[in-house]
């Protein structure tokens, strides 16, 4: 074979073998972002169940214990039958605080907020995550705030702005105030979460991850929910009904385990700003779920809300990252 043709033979394998690794690289973007989108399909749904759950069968804190304990008994099992992953302390710690930011202050504000106000109008705050995101890598990363961001995070406030005074006098929560307030509480707190375990969250796999912060969160919310627990009719003898229990098993099996699974796995392929965005899907689901089963009901302000703190999410991905690249 003469010289030229094996350069030729060679430079064709190296090809072949780029675009190899590129259609894996796509596949693996592609399987990413299914994964992100499934999971904020399940946040979405998880929102009105999680308010028929606090409606008539438990409350915020033993909700949350529920979910913290179901989800530590589940990801502890699987983590059983996979090859142990070492931690290193100093991520450990990391995971573990990241969990009480992420999981037990940001869904238990989460909880509170349902309590408080309507599923269309913590969906709606919760589209702000993007917002939240930037605000925080600002703040604790140093990430620029330009002009263009800073018109995003404007119409983000217009919205929860104009939810806060309609909920006044069109909302149907019960104090829609109080539950706007936890609800961007809890939409802070997440974005700490994404922030401070950017990193790790590339390092681990899903589950070991996932093992760490429920079983933190556990440690912490059991013992608060105990001395209420005979009181909630999902767990007493005479008041216990299967209804109750289905939509338990929902947020722990599938709001819980499933979908916070989805969140690492697909953020060691795709951004944080990347994921965040997904977040507006929730507000979709969310409301129309809410108002098919009469949960809530459309006022002109919610869909003026929507477009304001959907195009804030836009403006301060889609738009800023288009600008900048």
């Amino acid at each position: 074979m003469s010289t030229f043709a094996a350069a030729k033979k060679a430079k064709l394998k190296k090809t072949k073998k780029n675009k190899n690794i590129r259609n894996r690289m796509n596949q693996s973007k592609l399987t990413a972002h299914g994964a992100i989108l499934l999971a904020n399909i399940i946040f979405g749904l998880g929102i009105p169940v999680t308010k028929l759950l606090l409606d008539d069968w438990v409350s915020p804190m033993t909700y949350m214990a529920t979910r913290s304990l179901g989800a530590a008994v589940v990801f502890w099992i699987i983590a059983a039958f996979m090859r142990p992953e070492p931690v290193e302390r100093r991520d450990l710690l990391v995971i573990m605080g990241g969990g009480l930011m992420g999981f037990v202050i940001s869904q238990t504000l989460t909880a509170w907020a349902l309590d408080f106000t309507s599923p269309v109008y913590f969906s709606l705050i919760a589209t702000l995550t993007p917002v939240a995101v930037m605000l925080t890598a600002a703040l604790f990363i140093g990430e620029r705030l330009t002009p263009l961001k800073a018109v995003g995070v404007l119409l983000g406030i217009a919205g929860a702005v104009l939810m806060v005074v309609m909920g006044q006098t069109l909302g149907s929560g019960t104090n829609d105030l109080l539950g706007i307030t936890l609800a961007l509480l809890s939409v802070l707190t997440w974005a700490l979460y994404i922030i401070i375990t950017r990193k790790v969250t590339a390092k681990y796999t899903p589950v070991t991850q996932m093992k760490y912060i429920f079983l933190i969160s556990a440690v912490v919310t059991v013992p608060i929910a105990w001395p209420e627990l005979s009181a909630q009719p999902l767990f007493g003898a005479d008041t216990f009904g299967w209804t109750g229990a289905i939509e338990m098993a929902f947020i722990v099996l599938m709001a819980t385990v499933l979908g916070y699974f989805l969140i690492p796995y697909s953020m060691k392929t795709l951004s944080a700003t990347t994921v965040s965005i997904y977040t507006n899907l929730q507000p979709m689901v969310a409301s129309f779920v809410a108002i098919a089963i009469g949960q809530d009901r459309m006022t002109w302000d919610k869909p003026v809300a929507a477009i304001l703190v959907l195009l804030s999410a836009y403006i301060v991905t889609v738009v800023e990252v288009k600008r900048t690249t």
